[in-house]
């Protein structure tokens, strides 16, 4: 397989075929994302894809999964993405899933029946980071779309019968708008109706705008304790008909595994004990990206 660049992928995708499609993210300004400094985003020759495929085919039969890499690869226009799907298909027919990271700026670009069409090809899954809720924290990280707009995407994506699952990051507000970022993060959630929610906790990364800005005291991560409130204030204010919400993340203090509404009280109970110095958090020396 040929990579570029600095690859990631979902943690649910460990297992999957990692096809790179594109290097990149289109967007690339979001001040706490170190991911993609300095690479400038491009779709791969066609020809690289192709080959990637016949190597999949021929070297990767044990795995059912594939996952569109980078960052951004719904922004690829419709006929290259039918393309795409059906080469697929045609090439590995043993595949039960197709997932790909998606933002909400060139998501809004597709309709329901653009994303119908991408589904009925394979697509299962869209990866979407909403990261906030909280307009203030949007404009603040530079994410480039409005709180307003991450919903209208999100609930498109569930229109069109996709599984959505979306990543939120605690602290991302800063101390200042801690809580009143975790609360409009429930909200949002609330009006996605996502399949699924990751929780990570926000890490400052040396070649990032915002870990200058709290170099220079301008941004003030929470604490442990502030960390731990904001998790009870999101999980407090998320109301859906059926949600799995995550927080193993490696970055995360207290993990948790969940089914909401079902397990809602047990799981804020637990994030109580918590705070109350009931509960072991992981150290820092095992947090990680």
């Amino acid at each position: 397989m040929h990579y570029e660049g600095n690859l990631i992928r979902p943690p649910s995708e460990a297992d999957s075929i990692i096809l790179q499609v594109t290097v990149g993210c289109t967007h690339n300004k979001c001040t706490f994302c170190g991911t993609y400094r300095g690479e400038l985003f491009r779709v791969k020759d066609e020809r690289i894809i192709d080959a990637d495929l016949e190597f999949a085919a021929r070297y990767c039969r044990r795995q059912n999964r594939v996952f569109l890499a980078d960052g951004d690869v719904l922004s690829l226009p419709q006929p290259r993405l039918i393309a795409l799907l059906t080469k697929i298909r045609q090439q590995l027919p043993w595949i039960k899933r197709i997932s790909l990271y998606a933002n909400a700026k060139n998501g809004l670009r597709k309709s329901v029946a653009d994303l119908e069409e991408l589904k009925s090809l394979g697509l299962n899954r869209v990866y979407q980071g909403l990261e906030s809720g909280h307009e203030p924290t949007l404009s603040a990280i530079n994410k480039g779309v409005t709180a307003a707009e991450q919903i209208r995407f999100g609930r498109l994506v569930r229109e069109a019968g996709l599984f959505l699952s979306v990543t939120v990051l605690l602290g991302i507000g800063g101390r200042e708008n801690s809580l009143a970022h975790a609360r409009e993060t429930g909200l949002a959630i609330s009006a996605m109706q996502p399949s699924q929610v990751g929780v990570l906790t926000l890490m400052l990364l040396p070649n990032t705008p915002l870990y200058q800005q709290a170099a220079r005291g301008e941004f003030t991560l929470p604490d442990r304790q502030g960390m731990l409130n904001e998790l009870y204030r999101l999980v407090e204010n998320i109301e859906v008909d059926k949600l799995q919400l995550q927080t193993n993340h490696a970055s995360n203090y207290l993990p948790i595994s969940c089914r909401l509404p079902k397990d809602k009280d047990e799981v804020l109970a637990s994030i109580r004990l918590a705070l109350s110095g009931g509960l072991t958090l992981k150290p820092e020396h095992l947090r990680a990206l």
